[in-house]
């Protein structure tokens, strides 16, 4: 396989063989490999999970099981200012 990676992933590579973290271009290609794949495994398990949760919120409506909006979107604004007003200055 022969891959161009460009002048900026060309250097880092570059970098990365020079510290000696790595022994080769292939270690390193395979290293960003499967921290990709578990990047969109990840993904795709929050995307399940958020599906999930849609569906169980959907047949709590068509079971009338409903939370009155204006309570809920005033509560998550009295978090919002409590967090800002705790919030250190950096």
């Amino acid at each position: 396989m022969n891959v161009n990676l460009g002048p900026v992933f060309d250097e880092f590579v570059s970098d990365l063989l020079t510290s000696g973290l790595y022994q080769s271009q292939s270690e390193i290609l395979r290293e960003g490999l499967r921290l990709l794949k578990e990047r969109e495994d990840l993904k795709r398990l929050r995307l399940a999970d958020l599906r999930k949760e849609i569906a169980l919120g959907a047949a709590q409506a068509d079971h009338g099981k409903l939370m009155n909006g204006p309570e809920v979107f005033a509560g998550i604004r009295q978090k919002s200012s409590r967090r800002k007003r705790t919030k250190t200055p950096t």
